[in-house]
C-alpha cells in the first residue's frame, strides 16, 4: 500500500509540474520548437531544471544500495547508442515537433479533457501497440 501510495504522490507532484510549467499547452512546445517564427524559450528553463534535478538524483541514487522505500536500487545499466535508441529518439521527436505532447503532458491533458490529447494518447497507444508487434517479429 505504502508503494502505491508514493507513486500517487509522485504523479500527482509530477502532473502539476507539469500543469504549472505550462508543458500541457502543445502550443508552448510547438512555440519553443519554431525557431523561425516567435520563439518561446521558457521551455528550455523546465528542461534545464529537470535535467539538474535528475544529475542530482542520479548522483545521490548510485551512493544508495535501497530505495526510500526500502527496495532494491535497480538503476539503469545500458551505455550504447544503438539503432532502435536513435530511430525511438527520433520518431518521439517528430510526435513531439508535430502534435506538441510527449507523453507526460498528454495524459494530464487527457485528464483536463482535452480533445487534442485523447487523439495524441491513441495514436501513442497503437503505436506502442505496433512497435510490440514488430519487436515480436524481427530479431534485435
Amino acid at each position: 500500500m505504502q508503494h502505491r501510495l508514493s507513486e500517487f504522490v509522485v504523479g500527482l507532484l509530477f502532473g502539476l509540474g507539469l500543469l504549472l510549467s505550462g508543458m500541457t499547452d502543445p502550443g508552448k512546445v510547438l512555440g519553443f520548437l519554431d525557431l523561425l517564427g516567435p520563439w518561446d524559450p521558457s521551455l528550455a528553463l523546465v528542461m534545464g531544471g529537470a535535467i539538474a534535478v535528475g544529475v542530482i538524483a542520479f548522483a545521490l541514487a548510485k551512493k544508495k544500495t535501497t530505495s526510500f522505500l526500502g527496495d532494491a536500487m535497480r538503476l539503469p545499466t545500458a551505455d550504447q547508442i544503438d539503432r532502435r535508441l536513435i530511430v525511438g529518439a527520433a520518431l518521439f521527436g517528430a510526435g513531439w515537433g508535430l502534435a506538441g505532447f510527449c507523453p507526460g503532458p498528454a495524459l494530464v491533458s487527457l485528464a483536463t479533457g482535452q480533445p487534442k490529447a485523447a487523439i495524441f494518447v491513441l495514436a501513442m497507444l497503437v503505436g506502442m501497440a505496433i512497435f510490440e508487434w514488430i519487436d515480436r517479429r524481427v530479431p534485435s
